[in-house]
């Protein structure tokens, strides 16, 4: 009897991609084996995130790199980052961040849920622009130029194609002439893995992706890269620091007063990463970075291919192959005639996730009367039962 069915929980197929409520993505046996391996002996956290950045700076092209519990603990510390820099009074008092710089500059047309992540700091956002396309609206540089103050932490620029926004390349060149840092929501711009390097190399002082979406690694991890003062600021606000002088591993910098003290269970004790997570992660990275887009498309084309051949001749549905909008990333849409069928694309999603077995159809485009299969994260041997449960359901 497997876990699951110990816990009494039903396993689902995944066909919607890596999402975050089925659980993220499918981990390789080799990021696993790590994992276990890094669980049975204990190593000074300092240390392994240490290596980690080395390994997160060279494939990014950064100056230095850390493990986070995900993107958005990327943001959240990253953010600590611009506040507090190497000052452990403001580190300890953060999320408060009464008379400290606490505006962080932001495209009205960049915001969205995810950035929780950025105001859980303890930040206000101060956004510019309108809600518009190219010559209707938009943003113009003078306006974020405009709202930088003695108050402003940093600039937010998450990678959204929403229209009439500046580009990361316009707006990291207004950071850097105010000495703003740039602050980049990459969490969901993998594939392609030239994207990897792309945001630091436009001028992105921290970006931060997910770890457990294409990168395959653990759900609860990210990768976080930028300048090296940010990432030690990063460090010093998160790691567990109940420790002495006498044999802090950083004592160092209290040598050289580049901080007055320990700074203690910083604002990022509530995001720690685990040996095991960072392990993973920097296996699962250094495998995806090795990796072909190529390649995957392949194979993913491949499967679907099979799911597509098993719905020829259904009435009442077309199919059509189309590439992800955000992702390079192959998938089918199942557009249904709800009307001759006599049930709407969200009767088609529950008959689907409620069925034995469960399988999760990507639902973002259900209210135009589409289904979605996303292959990301089917394995080869769940293709036949998706394409058999497909056509039971569409044909029932």
């Amino acid at each position: 009897m497997g876990i699951y069915e110990q816990l009494g929980i039903r396993t689902v197929i995944n066909a919607s991609g890596a999402l975050t409520r089925l659980g993220g993505t499918r981990m390789d046996r080799e990021v696993l084996e790590a994992m276990a391996e890094a669980a049975a002996s204990f190593v000074r956290i300092d240390d392994l995130q240490e290596q980690a950045g080395k390994v997160i700076a060279d494939i990014t092209g950064a100056e230095a790199g850390y493990v986070v519990t995900g993107a958005a603990a990327g943001l959240a510390i990253g953010t600590a980052a611009c506040i507090a820099g190497m000052d452990v009074g403001k580190m300890d008092r953060l999320p408060d961040t009464t008379g400290m710089k606490n505006e962080v500059v932001v495209q009205r047309g960049h915001r969205n849920a995810y950035d929780h992540g950025i105001r859980m700091a303890g930040i206000k956002f101060v956004e510019v622009g309108y809600l518009g396309y190219p010559g209707a609206g938009g943003t113009f540089a003078w306006q974020i130029e405009e709202a930088i103050t003695e108050h402003t932490a940093a600039i937010a620029c998450p990678i959204l194609d929403t229209p009439g926004t500046l580009t990361l390349p316009e707006v990291a060149a207004i950071g850097r002439k105010h000495g703003i840092p740039v602050i980049v929501d990459a969490a969901a711009t993998l594939p392609p893995r030239s994207n990897l390097k792309r945001f630091i190399a436009e001028g992105a002082d921290l970006v931060t992706y997910s770890g457990g979406k294409a990168i395959k690694g653990p759900q609860a991890s990210g990768v976080l890269a930028g300048r090296r003062d940010l990432i030690a600021s990063v460090a010093l606000q998160h790691q567990d620091m109940d420790v002495r002088a006498e044999t802090w591993v950083k004592r160092g910098l209290l040598g050289e007063r580049a901080v007055a003290g320990i700074p203690h269970q910083g604002f990022g004790r509530a995001m720690k990463v685990g040996r095991e997570e960072a392990v993973g992660l920097i296996v699962a990275l250094q495998r995806f970075a090795a990796g072909s887009d190529e390649a995957d498309a392949a194979v993913w084309n491949e499967q679907l291919n099979l799911i597509e051949l098993a719905l020829e001749a259904i009435p009442n549905i077309t199919v059509e192959r189309k590439m992800g909008a955000k992702q390079p990333i192959p998938m089918l849409d199942i557009t249904i005639d709800e009307h001759a069928l006599g049930r709407t694309a969200y009767h088609v999603l529950n008959d689907l996730i409620e069925g034995d077995p469960a399988i999760a159809a990507a639902e973002s485009s259900a209210e135009y009367g589409v289904i979605t299969v996303n292959p990301h994260s089917l394995c080869d041997a769940e293709i036949p039962i998706v394409a058999k449960r497909l056509r039971e359901v569409l044909t029932t």
